[in-house]
């Protein structure tokens, strides 16, 4: 079972000791079940905790619980609540996905067994369908959209692109299907691209005769995203099922676009290969690639790197198939990087000496933001067969661009509660970490635990400037980033921003706790201007805006 380390922390290294700090840490108590699914970084480094609960007959509109509900709540960067939403439908809606946008709101994706009522403006297209709400940066409805077909889909993942559309990847359980609607294996995957204002553009489904299954996705430079699948299929050949690129439209299902199909090309070497996916901004296939040895190895996360693509997930795959490294015990963490057309560079294998599960990977840029200096990758380790007192811990691990191990350290709890899941990881721009997940003495009354914890060593990666200001140049709002350290610890800190044209004069001043700030440039008219921070230890810096 996954563990959030709720209290007491202490981090350390294989060489020795090394202060970490909690920041601080925010428990969001309900006397019903929760499930913490995500926690989003917004631009300005606030967070969105998402989830599924079920609220109190009290809490919700119409005193009738109906069962699950989206549930979001945002924290400041001080980890103060901002603001808590809830979007209901008459049956269970788990929220499963969330990604920030770059106008400064989200965008929400989850899995719907209601018909229209409640928050939900449309019915429901058969069985269970895609559930997508936009909202701004206050938690208000923009719009929302009810994806599906004759079976039952389910999101995994949501990103944004390059033009604020979006692509939308999850699931068809394709035995609940029926006719035009049946798929190649008993689990397909679905991608839907839309515009920023949530118009379908396109509908694909991939798939092998098997199951496959959407762990993660990402935006790339060029418009399109990468597709990380675990997959349990072979190869699907054109006379066994559709021939590719085929497009069909059920004629029972109430689809605003039709699907196009495109079978998996490549065959598992395995029990389970990772399975990447390369999808053009037109939600194409340009190419796929199958990594895998004959166990079972689980893709579990992507990140961009200035070479290409970096690949992690866990593998019980001896040296066979196309895997180079081998297994020390159990369940080792397995890396592939790649260039941007899928082609191996180097494959790493890391092991903790028991159950390995790789939760989260972060790529740390050089001063020019471009190059990499390094990975940091986050995850947990789980006791195999046995019980022990220390079972599962929180670890940390540290590569150079090549991805040699530089150290590693854990994150130990003194001591927690009798059922406690870690759900999501995070690392901040400044260094600092998120860990977030539920806490409960018992099962079905879990409490989400947030936690912020602040590492030295980890600070000392992070290539900070004394300002920046993003976007820039900029149309509406900007984010001025502050890189001066604090006077005090933890949450004490405070600046002041002002604004000038070329000219000297004071258009703007605003005084600021947090480390971004969100600035209002509408009011200024093309051209120049500059930005200036103090700090509160008397530290000053100034840079060039440009208003388009």
């Amino acid at each position: 079972m996954k563990k959030v380390f709720t209290s007491v922390l202490t981090l350390y290294t294989i060489s020795g000791f090394f202060a970490q700090e909690v920041v601080w840490q925010k428990d969001i108590q309900s006397p019903t079940q929760n499930f913490l699914s995500q926690v989003t970084s917004t631009i300005d480094n606030q967070y969105l905790i998402t989830g599924s609960s079920i609220r109190p007959v009290s809490d919700s509109q119409t005193g009738e619980n109906y069962g699950y509900d989206y549930s979001l709540i945002k924290l400041n960067q001080q980890g103060e609540q901002v603001w808590e939403k809830h979007f209901s439908g008459k049956n269970h809606d788990y929220l499963a996905a969330t990604v920030n946008t770059q106008e400064g709101g989200f965008l929400l994706a989850g899995t719907s067994w209601s018909n229209k009522g409640l928050d939900k403006k449309e019915d429901s297209k058969g069985g269970s369908d895609l559930w997508l709400i936009r909202i701004n940066e206050f938690g208000d409805e923009l719009w929302q959209k009810t994806i599906g077909g004759a079976g039952d889909e389910e999101a995994r993942a949501v990103v944004q692109t390059m033009d604020f559309g979006f692509f939308v990847a999850g699931n068809i359980a394709s035995g609940s299907a029926q006719g035009a609607d049946k798929g190649y294996g008993s689990k397909d995957v679905l991608v839907v691209r839309l515009d920023k204002n949530g118009k379908e553009i396109s509908q694909l489904v991939l798939g092998g005769r098997g199951l496959d299954e959407v762990e993660k996705m990402i935006p790339t430079m060029d418009g399109g995203a990468l597709l990380g699948i675990y997959s349990r299929s072979g190869a699907v050949t054109e006379s066994g099922n559709q021939n590719p690129g085929m497009t069909q439209q059920s004629a029972n299902s109430s689809l605003s676009s039709a699907r196009s199909r495109q079978p998996k090309a490549s065959g598992n070497y395995g029990e389970g290969d990772f399975w990447v996916i390369k999808l053009s901004k037109d939600n194409k296939v340009e190419w796929e690639k199958n990594f895998g040895g004959k166990g079972d190895d689980h893709l579990r996360t992507f990140a961009m790197t200035s070479t290409g693509f970096l690949i992690g997930g866990e593998s019980r795959s001896e040296r066979s198939g196309n895997k180079t490294v081998g297994i020390e015990e159990g369940t080792d963490l397995w890396l592939i990087a790649t260039n941007l057309d899928g082609e191996e560079i180097w494959q790493k294998s890391y092991n903790f000496k028991n159950r390995d599960m790789l939760m989260g990977m972060s790529v740390l840029l050089n001063s020019d933001d471009k190059s990499a200096k390094g990975y940091l990758l986050g995850g947990y380790t789980q006791a195999e067969g046995r019980i022990e007192n220390d079972d599962e811990t929180f670890w940390m691990l540290y590569l150079d661009q090549n991805g040699n191990e530089q150290w590693r350290k854990h994150v130990k709890g003194e001591s927690h509660k009798k059922e406690e899941r870690l759900s999501d990881i995070k690392l901040n721009r400044d260094g600092s970490i998120i860990l977030a997940g539920t806490s409960a003495e018992e099962l079905g009354k879990e409490n989400w635990k947030i936690i912020k914890l602040g590492d030295k060593q980890i600070d000392q990666l992070i290539e900070k400037k004394d300002i920046k200001i993003y976007p820039n140049p900029v149309s509406d709002y900007a984010y001025v980033e502050i890189g001066f350290p604090s006077t005090g610890s933890g949450t004490d800190f405070s600046a002041e921003i002002i604004v000038y044209d070329m000219g000297g004069r004071q258009l703007q001043n605003i005084k600021t706790k947090n480390k971004v700030t969100k600035i209002n440039t509408q009011p200024l008219i093309q051209g120049a201007y500059l930005v200036s921070v103090k700090t509160d230890n008397g530290k000053t810096a100034s840079t060039k805006l440009i208003k388009k």
